[in-house]
């Protein structure tokens, strides 16, 4: 089955086609980083118009890649929800279209899914079951996963979610948009520096928010304060700033290790799986590769291209439950939509079954 994925719930324009015979096939993205900068934030309807800009050029884009014509397709997979209403409605409508057009079955796609499953693109990833690490700007869950569509949320962020965080310290600290790159960035710098002074770790050390009382939940909006109030008190300079940013960083990636691994004893399950844009954080890469290592489990990332936003999450996870004789009855988007609702899949499209 040949199925054409779009992503279109907040400021990425993805677009991938999956093949669960051979694979991913082809895949696009466009980022409106640059547009949403001025403002220092991602603004909904800017968001929506640069969507119906680009969504048709990346698809015959990527279906030239792909060496298909529309006809090709056996199905059509859209970001159906949660994300911005407007954006979503851009890439369902499309997608809804094209599919009753070619005559074809169409699915919208949970994009907390999409993101769950991207790990499982790449060779080797453990199938389920697994806890899943979902963190990004919008998430922070730890997800057991017995299943496709068979979720149960061990713990959540009660605040802030993990990205969000770095971006708003990053605003804090006068870092432009967007502010969790940026931030990780300024922390590889204040690692050297640190190393370079003698040291180990940061001159500020930061709570671990929550790890002191069991649970698997999360906060992060207090660990803000913190570095704004120690940002305030000192002499504000860049080398400061680079060590604020690594206090940060290593109170983040430390928090959210100690509650992985809270989550596998609990579960006792023997494979971790990290999706979501903060995935892609090099220091919470290296932390959770110790932590495997030392419980003897598997840990798997997504792709550097695949933590963000993308196409290729959306036409895997569509294709998973079109094989599996899911598709559409209306045309619908959800802003909102609890994962724990979506309907269990059978079995992984052939090329991971195994």
């Amino acid at each position: 089955m040949i199925v054409l994925g779009l992503e279109t719930s907040c400021d990425e324009t993805g677009v991938a086609v999956y093949d669960t015979a051979r694979g991913l096939r082809a895949h696009a993205l466009y980022s409106q980083i640059a547009l949403h900068a001025e403002y220092g934030g991602v603004v909904p309807e800017l968001a929506s118009r640069d969507h119906v800009r680009k969504l048709l050029p990346l698809i015959r884009q990527t279906l030239a890649e792909a060496g298909l014509v529309p006809r090709d397709l056996d199905g059509v997979a859209y970001t159906a929800g949660p994300g911005l209403i407007g954006a979503l409605l851009v890439g369902a409508a499309t997608g809804r279209a094209l599919a009753w057009a070619l005559d074809r079955p169409s699915i919208g796609v949970h994009h907390m899914e999409g993101h769950l499953l991207s790990p499982l693109l790449e060779p080797g990833a453990a199938p389920p079951p697994f806890v899943c690490l979902l963190v990004s700007g919008g998430h922070t869950q730890l997800v057991a996963v017995e299943g496709i569509g068979r979720y149960t949320l061990l713990g959540e962020t009660l605040d802030d979610a993990a990205g969000e965080a770095f971006d708003k310290t990053a605003k804090m600290l006068g870092l432009p948009y967007p502010g969790g790159p940026q931030l990780a960035a300024l922390a590889l710098a204040g690692r050297a520096s640190a190393e370079a002074a003698g040291r180990r770790e940061s001159r500020f050390t930061f709570a671990r928010p929550m790890t002191d009382r069991p649970g698997l939940d999360f906060s992060f909006s207090g660990l803000k304060t913190q570095v704004l109030l120690a940002w305030k008190a000192s002499d504000q300079s860049e080398l400061t700033k680079a060590d604020l940013a690594l206090g940060f960083e290593d109170a983040v990636t430390e928090t959210l290790a100690l509650k992985c691994e809270r989550a596998l004893q609990e579960t006792g399950m023997k494979a971790l799986v990290v999706a979501g844009g903060v995935g892609a954080n090099r220091q919470l890469r290296a932390r959770l590769a110790v932590l495997a290592s030392r419980r003897r489990v598997s840990v798997s990332f997504p792709r550097l291209e695949f933590c963000t936003d993308n196409g290729a999450m959306i036409a895997f996870a569509g294709a998973t439950r079109l094989a599996a004789g899911q598709h559409d009855l209306e045309f619908r988007v959800q802003p909102r939509w609890d994962m724990a609702s979506l309907d269990p899949v059978a079995a992984l499209p052939a090329p991971l079954a195994g």
